[in-house]
């Protein structure tokens, strides 16, 4: 029997969560292959999109993967968003946000959510200039994994996401990684 491999990725901005593209439409997108050579089966646990950053865990184990995307297993995000989170916003995030799944209305799960004040952890990185309006920074932790479902939730209550880090999933932390770094990881 093989043994199985287990690796924390910080993805960059800008990368799509895959190896390989099989779609002709995206030929031009960067794949994680395109920064770190791992063993053969290796694959992304769950996603992050293009746009979006930081910890992702890989593996050749499916049986892992089963279980780091199940909804016991949670997931921290540190949220930019363009305008000023207020307790309300916080209040209604907890309280779980009707959002739009494959068309349909979903409301979300109660998750946990707070106003993000230290941010000195974050690699910074230019999102826009100041003279566009006041950003603000928020901890939001969820168990489920909707398609772009942070984004949807923040946009929902009037303050669209504009940097988006996952710093936890479970209890695997992005700690001190910088983009494009890997580390093996035991399980």
């Amino acid at each position: 029997m093989n043994a199985q491999n287990y690796y924390k990725l910080y993805k960059p901005y800008g990368y799509l969560s895959q190896f390989i593209n099989h779609q002709n439409k995206r030929r031009s997108k960067k794949l994680l292959s395109e920064i770190c050579y791992l063993p053969e089966g290796t694959m992304a646990v769950g996603r992050l999109d293009e746009k979006s950053e930081g910890l992702l865990l890989l593996t050749t184990d499916g049986k892992f993967s089963n279980h780091i995307t199940s909804q016991n297993i949670e997931k921290e995000y540190h949220v930019m968003v363009d305008g000023q989170i207020t307790p309300e916003g916080i209040l209604d995030l907890k309280n779980g946000i009707d959002i739009s799944v494959e068309g349909k209305l979903y409301k979300t799960k109660p998750c946990k959510a707070s106003i993000l004040e230290d941010t000195s952890h974050i690699i910074e990185r230019f999102v826009r200039d100041e003279r566009h309006g006041v950003t603000s920074w928020l901890s939001i932790t969820i168990t489920e994994g909707k398609f772009r479902q942070v984004r949807k939730m923040t946009a929902k209550i009037g303050l669209p996401t504009l940097r988006l880090v996952r710093v936890r999933i479970g209890d695997y932390k992005l700690e001190n990684m910088k983009p494009a770094e890997i580390v093996s990881i035991n399980y």
